[in-house]
């Protein structure tokens, strides 16, 4: 070429307007700020409406790390994209797996929301299964500060004034239908824009 929280978390972590920055500092070691992190992590999915185990929470974990892991090393075998809407269950988790399906380890995927919502669209998910891809193990998630800096490529859905913004990066405004309450006749038509947009993109 997975962020935003409550208004409960801001004395929890520092946070800018969206996104948590991760609770780190230059003194800690590895260990301790891979703790802090996944501490963080947990406290930020509870306040979310969805139920999460802890193999979600070990996910969304692993994400982070990923993306602090890209920060860090300042150069990348593969680039990276983030796609973001609304609730983090439909468009974005839609693109989310048409790019790893289509780019397989060719690219670094994210996605999250900016208000994120208990499950994934079903209709989204059926949708996809029609096609080979299985999204039913993802869940709404936000978009974090380290997932957005991490990725090469934002790609917003409909997320308008709360969609993430960091300098440098490139940005794309995809405006397509929102799932949500659709049925699946309506639900295949995004899914193959979708499909489109992700070809060209990863040309």
């Amino acid at each position: 070429l997975g962020r935003v929280g409550s208004a409960t978390n801001a004395s929890r972590v520092e946070s800018g307007t969206l996104g948590y920055a991760p609770i780190m500092t230059a003194s800690e070691d590895n260990n301790q700020r891979l703790s802090a992190l996944r501490a963080e992590t947990e406290l930020i999915l509870q306040d979310l409406p969805g139920h999460y185990s802890e193999a979600d929470v070990d996910a969304f974990w692993a994400d982070r790390v990923r993306a602090l892991e890209l920060i860090r090393s300042g150069s990348r075998e593969a680039p990276s994209l983030i796609f973001v809407c609304v609730h983090n269950a439909g468009r974005s988790q839609m693109s989310a797996g048409w790019a790893r399906h289509l780019a397989g380890d060719r690219a670094v995927v994210f996605s999250g929301g900016s208000g994120p919502g208990p499950e994934i669209n079903p209709v989204a998910v059926e949708a996809m299964a029609e096609v080979g891809i299985d999204i039913s193990d993802q869940f709404p998630t936000p978009f974090t500060t380290e997932s957005v800096e991490a990725s090469d490529v934002v790609v917003t859905l409909g997320c308008g004034d709360a969609c993430p913004f960091v300098p440098g990066k490139r940005y794309l405004d995809w405006e397509l239908a929102d799932p949500h309450g659709q049925g699946i006749e309506q639900v295949r038509a995004v899914r193959d824009e979708i499909e489109g947009r992700i070809r060209v993109l990863l040309t």
